[in-house]
């Protein structure tokens, strides 16, 4: 955003096994059955839980602000980092250096992914991994404030560079 590389030599890891399948949003394909035919649209008993891996499918290809890599690769995301109870998901994420300037991007990044992907029936909660930032509560309160999230949304200049990060990592310009 202003030049400046928080982290110039990040560690790059590889994928995970189960990262190497494609979930429905990066091959196109609708991840929810509204967009298919169904029967009875007024059941709402048969709502399908969602797990570990399925949100981590849609978080792991984020690009990370700074590099070209995916938050995957750079392990700031891990599928042991999101916990799933009734309708609230909590990703928590770790920055490459304590004193990353991008955390908050990153974590808007999450946050914006899993609202445009996510029924809205899920609460999201995205929180940075205590003890890897030393600005964590402040980071914390930014990322879960909805002021604060719909402000940032609002800003022409944030919301190109967060389109950016949303493209799968990789195939930025």
């Amino acid at each position: 955003m202003n030049g400046e590389v928080f982290n110039a030599n990040p560690t790059i890891y590889t994928k995970s096994k189960r990262s190497l399948r494609k979930s429905p949003f990066e091959s196109g394909q609708s991840l929810w059955i509204d967009d298919v035919e169904q029967e009875d649209s007024n059941d709402t008993s048969n709502v399908e839980p969602i797990d570990q891996d399925e949100v981590f499918d849609l978080i792991r290809s984020i690009a990370d602000p700074e590099h070209p890599n995916s938050l995957e690769e750079l392990r700031v995301v891990s599928a042991e980092q999101i916990d799933i109870g009734n309708n609230l998901i909590t990703v928590e994420f770790t920055p490459t250096v304590p004193h990353c300037g991008m955390s908050t991007l990153i974590g808007l990044s999450i946050r914006v992914r899993l609202m445009r992907c996510l029924p809205p029936r899920f609460k999201v909660d995205i929180r940075v991994k205590p003890g890897s930032h030393q600005s964590e509560l402040a980071v914390n309160k930014q990322l879960n404030d909805k002021e604060r999230v719909a402000a940032a949304l609002e800003n022409q200049a944030l919301l190109e560079t967060l389109e950016k990060c949303l493209a799968p990592a990789g195939s930025q310009e």
